[in-house]
């Protein structure tokens, strides 16, 4: 297998409270992504996703502290200063946002937000940038692309909205796309639509996609691989089939199971909530939560262990092991 395009190892953030004490927001994530792949990175709010994303960016919140390794075609990027980083943003790695409002300026029009990313990052003349921008248009399915160019963002409906943006980040033909919560604003078939659309972006350009929702149904359909993440800390990985099918840790089969049913609204919600960054319990982060803990959970930090071919787990429990049948 290639190298990966974009590799992770033992990540750590750390973020100034009010006290002046650093807390832990995302505690030794690894991860990789190849080009042409999706990954899914899964989990609740505060489990340290948003985080991850916002370190590869360098666009981590004032006066953050990070630790680790962030590797992009093989250059590291945590030891950028911030020059070199603006020319890693939008050029190598994009970003499309939760909420498309705030990505698109309001007060320009989308010919503006699209042709300065080209021209900023490659140079191009005033006439090929707006021709590149109504082609851009015309990939994420925007009617009447060069109509739409003279336009402001709040003229287009929320799924259309979400289009342009992402159109944005792809217009200094980055090779990874970061998609914070792409879908979460939007309507089932808007959604539907939307993940079709990176899908088919990612096969024609060879894109590395990286995904970041709290839906695992979201990810079903268009993810290669999971990563599951809680309290800033990696509890399962593996290909999206295998960890959908037949998932490990007590905390990946929370989420599933809080997933509706055949259309019902029924659910079965996780009991409790996610610590708050500084008061992560001891031991196992989901242990409160969790009906198979036991008295070592709550001592015991769990190692991220491989259970399986392309499979890792931090679950020391492992109620969802395969049993084994015995031969007498």
């Amino acid at each position: 297998m290639t190298a990966p395009l974009l590799e992770v190892s033992g990540l750590r953030v750390r973020l100034p409270s009010r006290t002046g004490a650093m807390l832990p927001a995302v505690d030794g994530v690894d991860l990789t992504v190849h080009a042409g792949e999706v990954l899914g990175v899964a989990g609740e709010s505060g489990s340290g996703k948003t985080m991850t994303a916002l370190a590869t960016l360098g666009l981590l919140p004032h006066g953050a502290r990070t630790d680790g390794s962030i590797r992009l075609a093989g250059r590291e990027l945590l030891t950028l200063s911030d020059k070199q980083l603006r020319s890693v943003r939008g050029r190598e790695v994009a970003m499309v946002a939760q909420d498309p409002r705030t990505a698109l300026h309001p007060m320009l029009s989308i010919e503006r937000q699209l042709t300065e990313h080209l021209r900023h990052h490659h140079g191009v003349g005033r006439k090929a940038a707006r021709d590149e921008a109504a082609d851009l248009l015309d990939q994420v399915r925007i009617p009447d692309p060069r109509a739409a160019l003279a336009r402001y963002p709040h003229e287009f409906s929320g799924g259309m909205r979400q289009r342009i943006a992402i159109a944005s980040a792809l217009a200094a033909r980055p090779s990874l796309l970061i998609a914070d919560e792409p879908t979460t604003a939007l309507d089932v078939t808007v959604q539907a639509g939307i993940l079709r659309l990176l899908d088919r972006l990612r096969r024609e350009r060879g894109l590395a996609v990286l995904i970041i929702t709290h839906d695992l149904g979201v990810l079903s359909s268009i993810a290669d691989r999971l990563v599951v993440m809680y309290a800033g800390r990696v509890v399962e990985s593996g290909t999206t089939a295998d960890v959908l099918a037949s998932a490990r840790h007590p905390y990946t089969h929370g989420l599933l199971d809080a997933l509706p049913e055949g259309g019902s609204a029924a659910m079965r919600p996780i009991p409790g909530s996610p610590p708050a960054l500084g008061a992560v319990p001891s031991g196992c982060p989901f242990h409160p939560r969790c009906a198979s803990a036991r008295d070592t959970c709550a001592a015991d930090v769990p190692a991220l262990l491989q259970i399986a071919p392309g499979r890792l787990s931090a679950c020391p429990v492992d109620p969802y092991a395969p049993v084994r049948e015995v031969v007498s």
